[in-house]
């Protein structure tokens, strides 16, 4: 007759420590009589689980003033402001679970609560993963239909990508709650209990997908920009010389940056959950999990914080004033 699998205080393994041995996770080869219940064992602290608690609330705290801001200033309504708030909900809400993942682990000690909260990341960060990808879609849309961007029929597309990126990853977020886990199995484990196998494999997948495709469109962008700046240039005679043609360069930096940021932090990680399952060390699970929160933590500074419009809310918020120089500042293809 065996018992229900007890919750663990680890991402990744029953034994909360099991992170200091640096050992694979798999118990099998302990003798019974020399291994205690999860319950038994003195509950330390994993401080791999509060670096990802102190990211979170870093996190959390980040978008939350870009939501606020969204939300507060009804001139923030263009579908780019609702995209980027989409992307600041998202980070927002993954913030917070991992902040309720590490206070439901030690406190509650919960298979269900263990479950809802990992469901919130997945869901969360998902959405996240798929707002980076809408805006994506949409930078290219304003360049390419430059003349009907600002159409009804833009934000109707831009609410039909908000209802099906946000219900997708509810979709993803509902597996783990409701009975795509691996609580009852230990052997179907992925890197990251009580996550499957499967389950991780599918979106690391769909990520690499979404990544190919972010590259794709962020290289026809750079071809609309480079294009534009080409034609600009060659109309006042001075190609290298020409200011705009400096600032394009610049934007295009930009996007490389933000591409290569993103790839970056969630790259080693998806290859890792590829490879990798449950037997291995969990330092690797952590190496490449902990990055991957930090996306989240850049995602303000470079698709909020930056720009012009949200800029001045946010001065507005904090002193009542907009400082002369953010104020008279033109909007550059360096800001793409």
């Amino acid at each position: 007759m065996s018992a229900e699998p007890a919750a663990t205080p680890s991402w990744l393994s029953p034994d909360p420590t099991a992170w200091a041995s640096g050992e694979p996770t798999d118990n099998a080869s302990v003798p019974a009589e020399e291994s205690l219940a999860p319950r038994q064992l003195p509950l330390l602290v994993n401080p791999w689980d509060v670096v990802l608690c102190t990211s979170g609330t870093l996190i959390a705290c980040e978008n939350a003033l870009v939501v606020l801001v969204i939300w507060q200033n009804p001139a923030l309504r263009a579908p780019m402001f609702l995209l980027i708030g989409s992307l600041a909900l998202a980070d927002l809400l993954a913030g917070l679970g991992l902040v309720l993942h590490f206070t439901c682990a030690y406190l509650l000690q919960s298979d269900s609560a263990q479950l809802l909260t990992v469901g919130l990341v997945v869901a969360s960060f998902s959405a996240s993963v798929f707002s980076l990808l809408a805006i994506t879609i949409d930078r290219y849309l304003s360049l390419y239909y430059a003349l009907t961007y600002n159409s009804e029929r833009t934000a109707a597309f831009t609410y039909t990508m908000l209802v099906l990126l946000w219900g997708l990853s509810l979709c993803l977020g509902l597996l783990p709650v409701t009975g795509v886990n691996c609580l009852a199995e230990e052997a179907t484990c992925s890197v990251v209990r009580p996550l499957t196998k499967n389950n991780v494999a599918v979106l690391s997948v769909s990520f690499l997908l979404l990544f190919g495709l972010m590259l794709q469109l962020y290289v026809q962008i750079c071809k609309i920009v480079m294009r534009h700046a080409h034609q600009i240039a060659l109309q006042h005679h001075f190609l290298a010389a020409s200011p705009h043609y400096v600032t394009t360069r610049k934007g295009v930096s930009t996007l490389a940056i933000i591409l290569g940021t993103f790839a970056a932090c969630w790259m080693p990680f998806t290859v890792y959950s590829l490879i990798a399952d449950y037997t291995y060390p969990p330092l690797y699970t952590y190496a490449t999990l902990v990055p991957a929160t930090y996306n989240s933590v850049i995602n303000p500074v470079i698709y909020a914080f930056r720009n012009q419009e949200i800029q001045k809310a946010l001065w507005l918020v904090c002193c009542g004033c907009v400082p002369a120089s953010v104020a008279q500042r033109a909007r550059t293809p360096s800001d793409v």
